[in-house]
């Protein structure tokens, strides 16, 4: 996990200064832009699941992130079968939202001086899932994660209830049903905006998992028919080749995502292989859930045993420093009589 942590921080660069009170879409809107211009490397999202998670990536430097309901819906004690409603969706998009938010306050107030700058919390893209019901329900959604601060969310084709993209037992909606899901999305993207102004609507990320159910041509399809739909990305969900990721980057339009999922169905690449390749974007879904499982798992086997576990954590002075407790002191002392 280090390694892969180190590989990906070092193609980062620090966001634009120019993105300083810019709505959360339009900053990600210029994200892409510069990725798909060749100004900047593949725009690398580690996803994030909570409050928490959402700051160590906001202070780890990372341009973007993604909140995956793969670990919403873990961090909630379920598996990713659409057990957890949109109203813990929502709240976990909230929760994500302060993280980032606070992330960006301290590195700006508090942090190393080449951190130092305007404030500027990193844009989210959110997990739409199916969008909670029909098209109606689907734009409700899209509100609610434009309320909530989140810079894009993703909708994709698959039948209530879904499940991860990487396992057995998926099934999707029909062609016409799922470009109708899409337009929904978009359209509340666009009602957002004229409501509230340029920039403000969420960039609509829209998901095939067709590939496996109606084969690698039917979701080629589906991706081109989102873009006509209106969508602003692509992600076409579980390919099992490089021919596939190479034909998928050739044949669909616009921003493109990369689902980087170790152990998943996807070969896994370099970053640079896969902005070389056409790609836009790359997700990193289960890193954060899975590496923290594994140290949870070993910690209490060595607690089992009656062994310390210093090697397993940080100082508490270290934890107490991600959590936030040293802005905390800071800003308690500003305010002191």
């Amino acid at each position: 996990v280090a390694l892969v942590v180190t590989a990906i921080t070092s193609l980062q660069i620090a966001t634009p200064a120019s993105s300083f009170g810019l709505p959360p879409p339009e900053r990600l809107r210029r994200l892409l832009e510069a990725t798909d211009e060749g100004e900047a490397p593949i725009l690398l999202l580690p996803c994030c699941y909570d409050g928490l998670t959402a700051r160590i990536v906001g202070m780890a430097g990372f341009n973007a992130t993604f909140m995956t309901g793969f670990g919403v819906s873990g961090a909630n004690g379920y598996p990713d079968t659409q057990l957890v409603s949109f109203n813990e969706m929502l709240s976990a998009a909230n929760s994500v939202a302060e993280g980032l938010s606070s992330a960006a306050l301290e590195r700006a107030q508090y942090g190393e001086p080449e951190q130092s700058g305007p404030p500027i919390a990193i844009p989210c893209i959110a997990d739409g899932d199916t969008g909670y019901g029909n098209a109606i329900n689907v734009k409700r959604t899209v509100f609610g994660y434009a309320r909530a601060g989140m810079a894009g969310m993703m909708i994709e084709d698959q039948v209530a209830p879904k499940r991860c993209g990487h396992v057995a037992g998926k099934s999707v909606v029909s062609f016409a049903e799922a470009v109708k899901r899409v337009q929904a999305a978009c359209d509340a993207r666009d009602e957002y905006e004229a409501l509230f102004g340029k920039g403000t609507g969420p960039l609509i990320l829209a998901r095939t998992d067709s590939l496996v159910t109606d084969g690698f041509e039917d979701a080629i399809q589906r991706c081109m028919a989102f873009r006509e739909a209106g969508c602003d990305m692509t992600f076409l969900e579980a390919p099992q080749s490089i021919e596939q990721m190479e034909e998928y980057c050739q044949r669909v339009s616009g921003p493109k995502l990369a689902n980087m999922l170790e152990y998943g169905s996807t070969p896994i690449l370099p970053p640079a292989d896969l902005q070389k390749m056409g790609y836009t974007m790359a997700a990193y879904p289960l890193t954060l859930l899975s590496a923290s499982i594994k140290a949870m798992q070993e910690s209490l086997q060595l607690i089992k045993e009656g062994k310390p576990t210093y090697d397993k954590v940080l100082s508490f002075s270290e934890a107490k420093d991600v959590v936030g407790f040293t802005k905390y002191a800071k800003e308690e002392e500003r305010y002191k009589c």
